[in-house]
């Protein structure tokens, strides 16, 4: 049985590890997608001085809060389990979506809404409020 080397052990101790002459693969394509190769040991700089080239993208901010979603049909449950006339649900952090539809009149107060939601709301009778 022949004995097969992997073809990384080969290239050890090699300047450019099979490709070619010095100057060739020296470009980001070569790098497997890795848009920043090599830069590794050098994250705590990155992370003192350039924390913004790590993550920046076009002109969106780079920290900018996402809000999570919750549907009508999710604060209808909630609203039936209370056995409050009119309750009131207060979901900080969270946009409403339109989809589903609410069973009894509620206020909810959240972070965002949208058209349709605040619609069917004001429909069943209830109030959209927001933080």
């Amino acid at each position: 049985m022949v004995l097969r080397i992997k073809k990384r052990r080969k290239y050890f101790g090699n300047r450019r590890w099979g490709a070619g002459n010095i100057k060739n693969a020296r470009g980001a394509g070569d790098r497997g997608g890795v848009g920043r190769g090599g830069r590794k040991h050098k994250m705590t700089y990155l992370l003192v001085y350039e924390r913004e080239s790590l993550v920046h993208k076009g002109f969106a901010p780079w920290k900018k809060k996402l809000l999570d979603i919750i549907d009508l049909n999710a604060i209808s449950k909630r609203a039936e389990e209370m056995k409050d006339a009119k309750p009131t649900i207060e979901l900080k952090g969270y946009k409403v979506l339109g989809s589903g539809r609410l069973a009894k009149p509620v206020v909810v107060k959240a972070s965002g809404f949208s058209k349709s939601a605040e619609e069917k709301i004001k429909q069943a009778g209830g109030e959209a409020l927001r933080f």
